[in-house]
């Protein structure tokens, strides 16, 4: 059987599942077949107000890798906040920085605070060596801008993961830029001392942890290389 003719039996199911069981089982086939031509039908599954369905269709798109990015970016859903929130969770699993402003945009301004915390997390999950070289650390400085924002959200959730984020952004600049890392130790500072919530807090305090043990990771290894070229 031809990639075209499984396709479209597959995108068929989905479309003539009579119950949320039978519509779960079509949209796991679809998303576990990685086919090009299912793209549209798994994005139009993230709006069927099922969670089951949304997340098999989120993980078929993560698992298709880029290839998603762009039907992604062009389907977002600018009405149903459900659907964009899973869309973004999606992009922010594949990490492609292509979709760098969509992220941005949205941990930023979008009204819904699940769209708001899938963003930000995508935010500490790009793949940063896609992009041109010279254009990283102008990007990740933006990002880091937006994460500052992020982080005084009036949502904790959203708050939180702009915490996670600024981990993992941290982690991305110590390949790229070493010692532009200062700011983010300081916003999770501030973070660490002053958000409301506890389990934000503590979560900031975690993160400082794993960088500074990560930075001293970094130098005993640069110290232990600069010994052997003596």
């Amino acid at each position: 059987m031809s990639n075209s003719l499984l396709a479209q039996q597959l995108i068929q199911a989905v479309e003539a599942a009579d119950s949320p069981a039978k519509l779960l089982k079509a949209v796991q086939d679809l998303a576990a077949a990685r086919l090009e031509e299912g793209l549209p039908t798994l994005i139009a599954a993230l709006g069927y107000n099922n969670p089951g369905v949304a997340v098999a269709a989120v993980d078929g798109l993560i698992q298709m890798g880029d290839v998603a990015v762009q039907p992604l970016l062009d389907l977002l859903d600018g009405y149903n906040y459900s659907a964009r929130a899973w869309a973004i969770r999606a992009l922010a699993g594949i990490g492609h920085p292509r979709a760098l402003d969509t992220l941005l945009e949205a941990a930023k301004n979008d009204f819904a605070l699940s769209v708001r915390r899938a963003a930000a997390r995508g935010l500490g999950n790009l793949r940063w060596h896609e992009l041109p070289i010279e254009q990283v650390p102008p990007a990740q400085l933006q990002v880091l801008d937006v994460l500052r924002v992020v982080a005084q959200d009036p949502e904790w959730v959203v708050r939180y993961a702009a915490v996670v984020a600024l981990q993992g952004l941290a982690r991305a600049m110590t390949l790229t830029q070493p010692n532009s890392i200062a700011p983010i130790l300081e916003q999770l500072q501030q973070v660490a001392n002053h958000d409301g919530d506890l389990t934000v807090r503590t979560r900031a305090r975690f993160a400082q942890q794993a960088l500074r043990e990560g930075e001293q990771e970094n130098s005993e290894f640069l110290s232990v290389q600069e010994t052997h070229r003596s």
